[in-house]
C-alpha cells in the first residue's frame, strides 16, 4: 500500500510563505502526475496544483503566481512553495498519487492557517 504523508503545515501571518512537503513510499515516477489538494471547512476538497511524470504543472487559477508545485524523483518527494499567502488559503493540504492504473493514494493532510 503506497504512503503518502504530508508536512510542513502551520499558522503564517497573511502575505507570508509556506513550504509543504509530501514524502512518497513508493517510486513517484510509477505516478502518472503527482499534485495537492485541498479543503476548506464546510467546502469540497480543490485541485491546487499538479504535475506530471513529465514535469509539466498546472494550478488553480486561485494561486497561480503565487504557488509553486515541485519534486524530486531521486528522493521521492513532491514540494508546494505558497507565498503571499491569503486567510482563503487556510485548509487541510493533501497529497495526491494518481497512478497509471486503478484509484489515487491520499495523504492524511495538512493543516494551513493564514492568520493575523
Amino acid at each position: 500500500q503506497v504512503q503518502l504523508v504530508e508536512s510542513g503545515g502551520g499558522l503564517v501571518q497573511p502575505g507570508g510563505s509556506l513550504r509543504l512537503s509530501c514524502a512518497a513510499s513508493e517510486n513517484i515516477l510509477s505516478f502518472n502526475a503527482m499534485g495537492w489538494y485541498r479543503q476548506a471547512p464546510g467546502k469540497q476538497r480543490e485541485l491546487v496544483a499538479i504535475i506530471t511524470r513529465g514535469g509539466r504543472a498546472n494550478y488553480a487559477d486561485s494561486v497561480q503566481g503565487r504557488f509553486t508545485i515541485s519534486r524530486d524523483n531521486a528522493q521521492n518527494m513532491v514540494y508546494l512553495q505558497m507565498s503571499s499567502l491569503k486567510p482563503e488559503d487556510t485548509a487541510v493540504y493533501y497529497c495526491n498519487g494518481r497512478p497509471i492504473f486503478g484509484t489515487d493514494f491520499w495523504g492524511i493532510g495538512t493543516l494551513v492557517t493564514v492568520s493575523s
